[in-house]
C-alpha cells in the first residue's frame, strides 16, 4: 500500500472526543478536542447526552481533518476507543436516546445489584466481574425501569461504541472488550449470557452483536466529512486500547494507566484466569482469537495529587509534586491512603475512609506530599501483588502512560516497591493510538513490528530489599486501620 493514507482514531473518553489522524508510520499528524458537559444531580447521579457525544465526535473529526489540511480522500480506515461502562438505550429505528447515557462512575443503579446479592457469585463466574453497579447491567435495567421500557424489543441497549458505531454505519455492533464490561457477557462461552440478561431483566434481543475488536463494523463518511465512506475497522474500550496501544499483546504484559485514577492491565493470555480481588475481563478479540487480562481499578491515583493542590492547599499545581516529595524526610513513616470514595482493587471496601498515620512531630508538608505520591504507587503494587499470588502471573515489567509519568521521583519509587523495571510511554493518548494501529493492521497499512516502535523512559530498581519490605509492611499497616 503507498504511503500516502491516513488513519483516523476517535477515542470518545468521559470528559470529552478526541480525534486523531495517523500517517502511514503511526506518526500523529494533528489532534482535535471536543469536551461535553458533566450532567450531575443534587444525589451525585453522573449523566451525559449521547446526542451531545455523537455531534462531538463529527466535530472533533472535522477539526482535526482541517487542522492536517490533507485531502479527505486519504483516510481510508477509522479506529474507535471509548469510556467503557457508560450505558444507555435507543430506539432501533429513529436511533433517539430514550434517556440520558448513565455514566460508568455514577451508582444509581446499586438498588438493581442489591435485588440480585444473592446471585453476585455465579454473576462473577459467568462474567469475570463482581456485581457491582460501576457496570453496565444494572445502569441499563435502571433506564429501561425507569423509562418504562423494560420488555419493549424495539429498543437498542449498550455501551458508547456501539452507540456510535451505530449511529455512523447503521450497524448495531459491539466487541469484545466492551462486551465483558456490561456484566451480561459471558466469558467463557462468548456470548450475552441469557441467565444474566434474565436476572437484571434485560431482554437478549435489544443487545448489539459482539465481533472482534478489529472486525468490519460498518462505513461511514461521517456525514459528508469524506468523499466516500470508509470501514470502522476496531472498536475497542479505552483501556483495552491502551493496552494494545503499549504493545502488551502478549500473556504476562501489563501496562498502568496513571489518570484520575488508575487501571492496571495485565494480558493473561487465551485462558481466563479468575482472582478473588481483581477482575477478569477480555482484552479483545483479533481474527477470530481472544485474549483475556487481570484488572484492577483504583479510585484515587491523580486525583490524590489534585486534591494536594485544590482542597489542602498544600501546593500550587501538580507539576510541583515530585520534586517535594523528593525533597522530604526519607526516613518520615508517615502513610496516606487515599480512601476518599472508598477502596477498591483489591480490597473492595466501599464504606473506607482515607486516613493519614504513621506523622511525626516533624513530618511537614513536603512529607505530607510524598506519602500523597508514595500511596498511587502502592495502589499499583497491591493490584499486581494480588495478580502474582491469586492469578499466578509472572510480570518482567510494567508499562506506564498517563499524565503521572511525568513524575519522576513516582515513576522511580513505583519501579522501587514493584521491584520491576518500569517503562514509560513517549506517547500520549494510547487509547486513540491502540484503536487506530488495530484499524490499521486490519487494512493492511500497519504490522505487528509497530509496538516495538515505541520510545520509552526506562526506570529499574534501586531499592534495597529489607527497605522495600519495611515500607510495604508500613502501608499495609496503615491499610489495615481502615479495611
Amino acid at each position: 500500500m503507498g504511503k500516502e493514507v491516513y488513519i483516523l482514531g476517535i477515542d470518545q473518553s468521559t470528559a470529552g472526543t478526541k480525534a486523531l489522524i495517523f500517517d502511514a508510520a503511526g506518526a500523529v499528524v494533528s489532534r482535535c478536542d471536543k469536551p461535553h458537559e458533566q450532567k450531575i444531580s443534587s444525589a451525585g447521579w453522573v449523566s451525559h447526552d449521547p446526542e451531545a457525544i455523537y455531534q462531538n465526535t463529527l466535530a472533533a473529526c472535522d477539526g482535526t481533518i482541517k487542522k492536517a489540511g490533507l485531502d479527505p480522500a486519504l483516510i481510508i480506515g477509522i479506529g474507535i476507543s471509548n469510556q467503557r461502562e457508560t450505558a444507555l438505550v435507543w430506539d432501533r429505528k429513529s436511533l433517539r436516546p430514550v434517556y440520558d447515557a448513565v455514566v460508568w462512575q455514577c451508582a444509581r443503579g446499586q438498588a438493581v445489584c442489591d435485588r440480585l446479592v444473592s446471585q453476585g457469585d455465579e454473576i462473577r463466574q459467568r462474567t469475570g466481574l463482581r456485581l457491582s453497579p460501576y457496570f453496565s447491567a444494572a445502569k441499563i435495567a435502571w433506564i429501561l425501569e425507569n423509562t418504562g421500557n423494560r420488555g419493549n424489543k424495539n429498543l437498542c441497549a449498550g455501551t458508547v461504541d456501539s452507540w456510535l458505531v451505530h449511529k455512523l454505519t447503521g450497524s448495531f455492533k459491539t466487541d469484545y472488550s466492551n462486551a465483558s464490561r456490561t456484566q451480561l457477557f459471558n466469558i467463557r462461552t462468548l456470548s450475552w449470557d441469557e441467565h444474566i440478561c434474565d436476572l437484571f431483566g434485560i431482554e437478549q434481543e435489544i443487545l448489539a452483536e459482539v465481533c472482534d475488536s478489529n472486525a468490519l463494523f460498518g462505513r461511514t463518511n461521517l456525514e459528508g466529512l469524506l468523499p466516500k465512506p470508509v470501514p470502522v475497522h476496531a472498536a475497542i474500550g479505552d483501556s483495552h486500547g491502551a493496552l494494545f496501544g503499549q504493545g502488551c499483546v502478549k500473556k504476562g504484559l501489563a501496562k498502568a494507566t496513571y489518570g484520575t485514577g488508575s487501571s492496571v492491565m495485565i494480558n493473561s493470555g487465551g485462558v481466563p484466569v479468575f482472582c478473588h480481588s481483581i477482575v477478569t475481563s477480555l482484552a479483545w478479540g483479533i481474527n477470530g482469537k481472544v485474549d483475556y487480562v487481570l484488572e484492577g481499578n483504583i479510585n484515587y491515583s491523580g486525583a490524590v495529587i489534585n486534591w494536594l493542590v485544590e482542597d489542602m492547599g498544600l501546593i500550587s499545581s501538580a507539576k510541583e509534586a515530585g520534586a517535594l516529595a523528593a525533597a522530604a524526610n526519607p526516613e518520615d513513616s508517615s502513610y496516606l491512603v487515599p480512601a476518599f470514595s472508598g477502596l477498591g482493587a483489591p480490597y473492595w471496601k466501599a464504606d473506607a475512609r482515607a486516613c493519614l498515620s504513621g506523622m511525626s512531630r516533624t513530618t511537614g508538608r513536603a512529607e505530607i506530599v510524598k506519602a500523597a505520591e508514595e500511596s498511587i504507587a502502592y495502589q499499583i503494587a497491591d493490584v499486581i501483588q494480588a495478580a502474582r499470588e491469586e492469578g499466578g502471573i509472572t510480570l518482567r515489567e510494567l508499562r506506564a502512560d498517563g499524565g503521572a509519568t511525568k513524575d519522576t521521583y513516582l515513576m522511580q519509587f513505583q519501579s522501587d516497591i514493584l521491584n520491576l523495571p518500569l517503562l514509560v510511554s513517549g506517547q500520549e493518548e494510547l487509547s486513540a493510538i491502540g484503536a487506530a494501529r488495530m484499524a490499521g493492521m486490519a487494512l493492511g497499512v500497519y504490522d505487528s513490528s509497530l509496538h516495538n516502535t515505541m520510545k520509552r523512559r526506562r526506570y529499574s530498581p534501586v531499592m534495597e530489599t529489607a527497605e522495600r519490605e519495611r515500607r510495604i509492611a508500613g502501608w499495609h499497616e496503615a491499610v489495615a486501620k481502615i479495611v
